[in-house]
């Protein structure tokens, strides 16, 4: 593998801007990279041929610089429309959609000087966290070709483990940048709500539930790609600049609460949670006070908040599919008893789950008055084998519906508060495994920083899958 695949993203546009690299070197050396372990992991799809992109590389070369990204290949997640490449959101009724026009990501990732050479791979619609689907298939975990990467965002997280790619972009509604960067040994954060902007289309209001995030193998590149992501759009109600400025910050003082299994209330996998404290004991040495937290709320209504909005979601955003019937003998099954339950909602249910949501932002906004970040494991299991559709149970215990066992997502995903996904390490049988760390809203750079100290002392993404190819 060419030395270049193991730089970060800021250290190829330095060498790209002092012309110490070239475009095309990187483009090919990518390429390469793709052509060799793509198919065991199949990370990205939608690969565009070689000689297009090879041309885009020298002209990236030959003309001025227009952003950091400046001849970097990129890999957009194939819930984000790409002009002229094909944009499947992961559904056999897209299988052969060819947008005309990118999202507004897609845009700002471009205009930044990326190339996009392809699509990471997702769940359908990005719904469960294991990235399959019958157009593409699966997303199998690099560090074990048996297991899942997760998802929504599993071919990015893959393609960032398996070095072809430097950084990428995801997003997330219920952990879907989370969990694969968990299990794939790599950062993301979920940004603050409405930090980022969605695409300037269809309903803005109604549904904050999912955001766009960054993910990369160090926190300088994830903050750098934060900011390109980033900022207003006046045709958007959402969208704040982020300068990504300042990673460097003192611990003294700084107190980090652990949460854990939220008291007993949701079961995890051995080894889990004794692995996520080891990764805390790093901050105590970095000079943090670490302590156990009380669970701040009920759990189980966290989840029936939850699971009522993101019902009522669906069932907005999905239903015109649903509604046609030729179309819906198309749809997985966890996608119509997605879509079937929120329309059957009452409005008192969707107002009442609005109002607990409300209350746990509340109560977690006094928590970070006594602490600057709370920590949660990023999944309740390790990495699942890749021919399951979803885990059935935890420890023995029935799950009963197809998203029960991301439980521990949900107090971040219904608050909208940023998180930071860091790598704590591998268990016993050699799987990764990661902690949410967040904080109160608008905290994304000092949750950065606090990352920024954690990678300079633990940098587990240093640490490569086995060989692939």
């Amino acid at each position: 593998m060419s030395e270049l695949l193991e730089l970060s993203a800021r250290e190829l546009s330095a060498k790209l801007a002092a012309r110490e690299v070239s475009a095309v070197e990187l483009m090919r050396a990518t390429l390469d990279r793709v052509a060799a372990v793509n198919p065991a992991v199949n990370a990205i799809v939608s690969l565009r041929g070689t000689e297009a992109l090879m041309a885009e590389a020298a002209a990236a070369d030959a003309g001025p610089r227009t952003g950091w990204l400046q001849g970097i290949p990129v890999a957009v997640k194939d819930l984000v429309a790409t002009a002229g490449l094909r944009t499947t959101w992961g559904s056999p009724l897209f299988a052969r959609h060819v947008p005309e026009a990118d999202d507004l990501l897609a845009a700002r990732l471009k205009a930044a000087g990326a190339i996009v050479i392809g699509k990471t791979n997702v769940p359908e619609f990005g719904f469960g966290s294991h990235s399959y689907n019958p157009v593409h298939g699966v997303t199998r975990n690099p560090y074990d070709r048996a297991r899942s990467a997760g998802g929504s965002s599993g071919g990015a997280g893959a393609a960032l483990a398996a070095r072809m790619v430097a950084v990428a972009d995801g997003s997330d509604a219920m952990g879907s940048l989370r969990n694969p960067a968990a299990w794939n040994n790599v950062y993301s954060l979920r940004p603050s709500h409405g930090l980022v902007p969605g695409d300037p289309q269809g309903e803005m209001f109604l549904h904050p539930l999912a955001t766009l995030g960054p993910m990369a193998r160090d926190i300088a590149d994830l903050a750098a790609l934060l900011e390109t992501m980033a900022g207003p759009d006046p045709r958007v109600p959402t969208g704040r600049v982020f300068e990504a400025r300042g990673l460097t910050a003192g611990s003294a003082g700084r107190r980090i609460g652990w949460l854990g299994d939220w008291g007993g209330a949701w079961p995890v996998e051995d080894g889990i949670l004794p692995l996520c404290e080891g990764a805390l004991s790093v901050f105590e040495e970095l000079g943090f006070a670490v302590d156990p937290v009380a669970p701040p709320f009920p759990a189980e209504a966290l989840w029936q908040s939850w699971t009522t909005l993101r019902s009522w979601a669906a069932a907005g955003k999905q239903g015109t599919h649903y509604a046609d019937p030729e179309a819906r003998a198309q749809l997985k099954p966890e996608v119509i008893w997605e879509i079937e339950r929120g329309l059957a909602l009452p409005n008192a249910d969707i107002l009442q789950a609005g109002a607990t949501r409300s209350e746990w932002f509340r109560a977690a906004a006094a928590l970070f008055e006594r602490f600057d970040a709370l920590v949660l494991p990023s999944a309740q299991v390790w990495p699942f084998p890749a021919d399951w559709h979803w885990p059935k149970e935890i420890n023995g215990g029935p799950m009963d519906t197809y998203h029960r066992w991301m439980e521990a997502v949900v107090p971040v995903s219904l608050s909208g508060l940023p998180c930071l996904n860091l790598p704590a390490g591998f268990g016993a049988a050699g799987l990764p495994m990661g902690m949410q760390v967040f904080g109160p809203m608008g905290s994304d750079m000092r949750l950065l920083q606090l990352g920024q100290a954690y990678h300079t002392a633990t940098d587990w993404p240093g640490r490569r899958p086995p060989p692939l190819d």
